[in-house]
């Protein structure tokens, strides 16, 4: 049995209550940058790349650098520019029907390395998500009702790139529609293969594959596991299960259930992990509505709702049950 404390905090700008995140997390993620063989280029060459593509988080970037008091491994660490490679399974379906708009999405990894923060913030749009590398987002929905969720795209190379939590900050706090939001995939590239699916306020949803050092590829249907379409060779393809979840997807696509039905489907098997002592298990399920907007996360024991015109800060534990041991 494992438990998780799962925060969720609201803060316009940067300020103390980032600053105290920063402070509680940044000792672990340097110590996971200690286990890596980092080649990452200079402060004055990360900053430069964030000023060519993506200008306007410029100003939030220097108010973090300075809020976490760090110097030049901090500075390229909060870039996102050239980070090391990092991996996480995911299932993820967006859809439109019956009047109603859902992107819904599992979070399959260690319970070690989750950061367990939703952020509701105003840097330049409300945007509210689940925080990746300390404002990076993996999955989240802006005040315009455009939300977008990512799962590892199953690629152990590497290309010249952002890491991919910073571009959907990007396309959450700059777009308000899936195109505005695709033409962004298209332009800005991305440091590994990831499978990101978007969905907006009129019904609009895709999904795309991107590709490490840029590119992309359109998927149908808007749905998304750890694995591309490409030739490429899928890194631990059994052990995920991505074939098996992405069938289970197309089948459950092809059904054509109602979009606010979608989340039942991902806390059961094969969706759902519950192998948390092997580093894979499933967080939490997390439910975005774009006419709302907001977020229900779900878990098997219960869920809690936030949206922008009624968010409520605190802490919640949670129990996640493993699977029983063989033979018991």
């Amino acid at each position: 049995m494992t438990h998780m404390t799962f925060a969720a905090i609201d803060e316009d700008q940067p300020g103390r209550k980032w600053q105290a995140r920063w402070r509680h997390s940044w000792p672990a993620y340097r110590a996971w940058l200690s286990t890596r063989s980092l080649k990452e280029p200079s402060p004055a060459v990360c900053l430069a790349a964030l000023q060519q593509h993506m200008p306007q988080l410029v100003q939030t970037y220097d108010k973090l650098l300075t809020l976490s008091e760090g110097g030049e491994l901090e500075a390229c660490f909060l870039s996102h520019w050239q980070p090391p490679e990092y991996l996480a399974g995911c299932s993820i379906a967006a859809k439109a029907s019956h009047g109603l708009v859902r992107l819904v999405r599992n979070y399959d990894l260690s319970p070690e390395l989750n950061e367990g923060l939703l952020l509701k913030s105003h840097w330049r749009k409300p945007v509210m998500g689940m925080v990746e590398f300390l404002w990076g987002l993996s999955d989240g929905i802006n005040g315009d009702g455009l939300c977008a969720a990512i799962a590892y795209g199953g690629r152990r190379d590497t290309g010249v790139g952002f890491g991919i939590t910073l571009i959907v900050r990007y396309i959450l706090e700059m777009c308000a529609t899936v195109e505005e939001a695709l033409k962004v995939l298209e332009r800005i590239p991305s440091h590994m293969a990831y499978n990101v699916t978007l969905a907006d306020r009129s019904g609009k949803t895709a999904s795309v594959e991107l590709q490490p050092g840029g590119g992309l590829r359109h998927a149908w249907p808007s749905i998304a596991t750890n694995h591309q379409n490409g030739p490429e060779q899928v890194v631990g393809h059994r052990f995920t299960e991505t074939h098996d979840r992405r069938a289970y997807l197309q089948s459950l696509m092809a059904d054509n259930p109602r979009p606010d039905e979608m989340a039942q489907a991902f806390l059961r098997p094969p969706l759902f992990q519950r192998r948390y002592e092997e580093g894979f298990g499933t967080l939490f399920t997390a439910e975005y509505d774009p006419c709302k907007p907001g977020v229900t996360l779900h878990w098997p024991t219960g869920n809690l709702a936030q949206s922008f015109a009624r968010f409520r800060e605190g802490h919640d534990r949670v129990t996640l049950q493993s699977l029983p041991a063989c033979g018991t």
